[in-house]
């Protein structure tokens, strides 16, 4: 009996290393962001989101995997619904966040004059880490208040970045800029502030993980 269940047990624990390296990714994404709006040279930001793109690439291939693992094994570390919800999140948020990175230099707008998309990398880098870290517990969901911990964090960036937004969206409509670059600049807004509320959905989908194993 114990060689039968054996077969169908996981031959090591994938779904953790495959949620691991999707949040070492984002905090490599979100590092890029925070690199590209501090540089003043466009060529430059250029080679850094290029550099976004093919770690944004790699997690789309590290959610693929993850489905198809969900099809093959027929025993999983926690519900499978929440292995897709996971899986999705954290592609979600690696897909705002080269968003962001991207529409800079697609829109040509100087990120070095202007705080508000400085701030809004940050509190995407803050949330990201966080959420990295509540990942890395799910190995061990017995130290469940750590998880905790770091879902509040996830929480305090994305209040941050609504502030970051509301008072960005306010001094743009405040300023002289024509139309298009208006237009340009609260779709940026927008596209940061919806990678915190990715992160956000990251980790309430990561809390209800800890709930049914408490």
């Amino acid at each position: 009996m114990a060689g039968f269940l054996s077969y169908f047990l996981p031959k090591d624990k994938v779904f953790y290393t495959l949620f691991e390296d999707a949040s070492n990714n984002l905090q490599t994404i979100a590092e890029k962001l925070v690199q590209v709006v501090h540089e003043s040279d466009y060529n430059k930001r250029e080679e850094i989101i290029q550099e976004m793109r093919d770690i944004e690439h790699q997690n789309d291939e590290i959610t693929h995997t993850i489905f198809v693992e969900l099809g093959r094994n027929f025993i999983t570390p926690f519900d499978r619904e929440d292995i897709h919800s996971l899986a999705s999140a954290l592609d979600d948020v690696a897909d705002f966040i080269y968003a962001a990175g991207k529409k800079i230099n697609f829109y040509k707008i100087d990120p070095l004059h202007d705080e508000g998309v400085q701030k809004s990398a940050e509190a995407i880098l803050e949330a990201v880490i966080a959420l990295k870290q509540a990942v890395m517990e799910l190995r061990n969901l017995k130290n469940t208040q750590k998880i905790i911990d770091c879902i509040i964090k996830i929480n305090s960036a994305e209040n941050s970045a609504d502030v970051i937004f509301d008072s960005s969206i306010e001094r743009l409509f405040d300023s002289d800029v024509d139309a298009k670059e208006l237009i340009k600049r609260r779709e940026l807004y927008m596209v940061l502030e919806t990678a915190t509320d990715k992160c956000e959905d990251a980790g309430n989908v990561i809390e209800s993980i800890v709930v049914k194993f408490a």
